[in-house]
Order: structure tokens, then sequence, then C-alpha cells
């Protein structure tokens, strides 16, 4: 499904968990909890850039996914049932995420070489994982969007106590989310989160179909 159009937290519940049953969810969520330890860690309160290195690393799994789904349905000569267009589509849509909030904090060295670092290890990493088990890697961006969700919400929170200032938006995020022309960055924030809620509940799906057996 398209972000673009991106949902309202009234059509997409914002607090939602899947809880880990077997295995496979178990690692799955450790993992994802043993990544958030260090991005809290190293960014603390500085949300604006840990969108930016963080967005870099949530675009990728959207790509592996779909082109692995696409090779998949050409060796089985079988529909692939929506799954690639949603996940190229979630790709592109996180990437967007990237772009806008490079015009909101602008990433230092450190982080730039951070995003490099991270891109390679995680890309790699998450190939092999979808490789191995594609219901754990669903399952795995799927509790990575609860995170998300949960530290845009936190933003969103600095931003109306005023810890944040509450910008203009970026005329890119104005164009992709067509929010009014004088849309401030709280605008933004709401819009991604719900695109973060979409994400979650689609890869958890995903995950929730590949147990099944479909």
């Amino acid at each position: 499904m398209s972000s673009s159009d991106a949902s309202s937290p009234s059509e997409t519940p914002l607090r939602r968990h899947h809880r880990p049953r077997g295995l496979s969810d178990r690692f799955a969520y450790r993992l994802v909890r043993f990544m958030r330890f260090f991005a809290d860690l190293f960014f603390a309160g500085r949300y604006g850039h840990r969108a930016v290195v963080l967005e870099t690393v949530a675009a990728v799994p959207g790509m592996v996914g779909g082109t692995l789904q696409h090779l998949r349905s050409l060796r089985r000569l079988k529909d692939d049932d929506g799954w690639i267009r949603t996940l190229l589509d979630e790709a592109e849509n996180e990437r967007m995420h990237l772009m806008t909030f490079i015009e909101v904090a602008q990433p230092t060295r450190l982080e730039r070489a951070l995003i490099v670092l991270a891109q390679g290890v995680f890309y790699n990493l998450f190939f092999l994982l979808y490789l191995c088990s594609s219901r754990t890697a669903h399952r795995v961006v799927g509790y990575l969007e609860e995170e998300a969700v949960i530290s845009y919400t936190e933003y969103l929170e600095g931003i109306d106590s005023g810890k944040y200032e509450n910008i203009p938006a970026p005329q890119i995020a104005i164009d992709y989310w067509k929010l009014p022309a004088d849309a401030r960055l709280r605008e933004v924030v709401a819009a991604v989160r719900a695109d973060e809620a979409d994400h979650r509940d689609v890869n958890h799906d995903f995950a929730d179909q590949i147990a099944g057996g479909r």
C-alpha cells in the first residue's frame, strides 16, 4: 500500500504491539530491543539526527524483500499477490523520510560515516536473514516499526513541550505528503509516524501469512 497518502493516527492505531509467539518472534523482538538500546545510547534526545541515520537503515528491508519476492515469483512462475509493489513502496517511502529529515538535521561527518557502515552491515545481514527465514525478517521489520512509532511519538511530545523547535516543514515534505503550504515540523513528524504504523501492520501481517503457510 502506498504511503504517500499517509493515513492519520485515527485511521491507523498507533499503540499496537505484536506479542512474540514462538522462537522466531522472540528472536526478532530481542534483536530489535538490542538495536534500540544502542540507538538510544548514541542519539539520546537528538531525534532529527536519529531519524537521518535510522531511516537510511529503514529503507533497506523493503528493497531486500521486494527483490527476493520478485525472484521467488519468477522461479515459481506464480503471482506475488501484491507483495513486491508493497515492499518497494515501503522502501521508497522510507527513503523519502530520509530526504525530509536531511533538511531538518544536517548529518555530521561522524553520522555520515555511521550511515555507510550501518547500511552495509544491515543490508547484508538482513539479506541473509530473509533467505533463511522471511517470516523472521518481516517480524523484525514489524518490531522495528513499533519502535519507530514510539520514537516519533516522543519526538512529537518534545515539539509540543517546546523542547524541539517547530520549524517550517521542508518543501520536499509538503510536496510528498501534500501538506498545507504553511505546515510545520509537527505535521511532518505526524505523517511519518502514520507511515511507520502502516509499515508495522503490513510486515506483521506478512509474517503471519508466512507462518500460516500462505
